[in-house]
């Protein structure tokens, strides 16, 4: 297999490969990896390998985040699924899945390829927003492949309850049906990118070719196949292994602007979120940290320190 130089540089890799579905739909994924230090593991400091799973409309862009696990002792491995990031395609909708189990076949692949290169056995499993919920689904399917599973803000429920996710599949199903890539005409709102982008309030540089301003167009048939996902999470997942589950203290989703998005998850509605991580699994630990962003690491320095410190001490008492 051939690792290329990656568009983050220095010592990032990448790997784009073509997965098929139990659809028998062929797709193009990318596998990204912190080149492993060969030194690393002589003192018996390697724990592992770890898989990050991003959100919806994004992809993978944190080196932070990469040299944290790096630290930690862990293989750090992320992957651009299809239709989002590196694995974009003209041909093809950004960010359009019909179904959450489509994402299957290409994170097996790439449990496969860290396998041949890390060892065999399960891997720490992260998640940010519908990665989230993407990571917790398949885990619950795939429970041999997880150690760990570590969800940063996921998006696990509707806002408001579950009455609110029923009486939006009541309305999405019957488009959904019919014509699944219909863009449903919704607000669009640029308030968490402007948050997190150094070409606004932030501080991270996002290359906009791979994660547009105001997120890809939202389709009948990928609403339909996140409410089935809340609606599996609601049921309980059962998952064995331990679960942290990173989350900001407060929400801020208005159609406006205002100042306590730069302080708030701007997206989710953390406080249901919460409620409902506890049917994950036997196993969770919820950290709730005041003043973090939607994604809690890309949150202000201060505020992502204490982040990393908590993921830390869990991974002591669990990893």
């Amino acid at each position: 297999m051939q690792w290329q130089q990656d568009i983050l540089g220095g010592d990032f890799e990448s790997h784009s490969f073509a997965a098929t579905g139990s659809d028998g739909v062929e797709r193009t994924a990318t596998l990204v990896r912190l080149r492993p230090d060969p030194d690393r593991g002589a003192g018996g400091d390697r724990r592992g390998a770890v898989l990050f799973l991003h959100g919806w409309s994004d992809y993978f862009f944190n080196v932070e985040l990469a040299r944290f696990w790096a630290g930690a002792g862990y293989d750090f491995y992320a992957l651009d699924m299809h239709n989002h990031g590196r694995s974009l395609r003209p041909e093809s909708p950004g960010g359009y899945v019909a179904d959450l189990t489509a994402y299957d076949a290409e994170i097996e692949e790439a449990w496969r390829i860290i396998g041949g290169e890390s060892g065999p056995g399960p891997l720490a499993l992260m998640g940010h927003s519908t990665g989230g919920l993407v990571a917790a689904l398949w885990t619950s399917r795939h429970p041999e492949a997880v150690s760990l599973l570590v969800l940063n803000s996921p998006w696990l429920e509707m806002h408001g309850s579950s009455l609110v996710r029923r009486a939006a599949s009541s309305m999405v199903r019957p488009v959904a049906r019919i014509r699944p890539q219909t863009v449903l005409r919704l607000p669009e709102r640029g308030h968490y990118w402007r948050t997190i982008s150094s070409a606004a309030d932030g501080e991270w540089p996002l290359d906009e070719r791979y994660r547009p301003r105001m997120a890809f167009p939202v389709r009948a048939g990928w609403l339909r196949a996140v409410l089935a996902g809340h609606s599996r999470v609601a049921r309980g997942l059962g998952i064995e292994a331990p679960v942290l589950v990173l989350l900001s203290k407060g929400s801020a989703n208005g159609l406006l602007w205002s100042e306590e998005m730069r302080r708030t998850d701007a997206v989710l509605d953390v406080n249901t979120i919460s409620a409902r991580a506890l049917t994950l699994g036997r196993t969770v630990t919820l950290e709730r940290i005041d003043g973090a962003l939607h994604d809690v690491f890309l949150s202000p320095e201060p505020i992502r320190s204490d982040a990393y410190s908590r993921l830390a001490r869990w991974l002591r008492a669990y990893g």
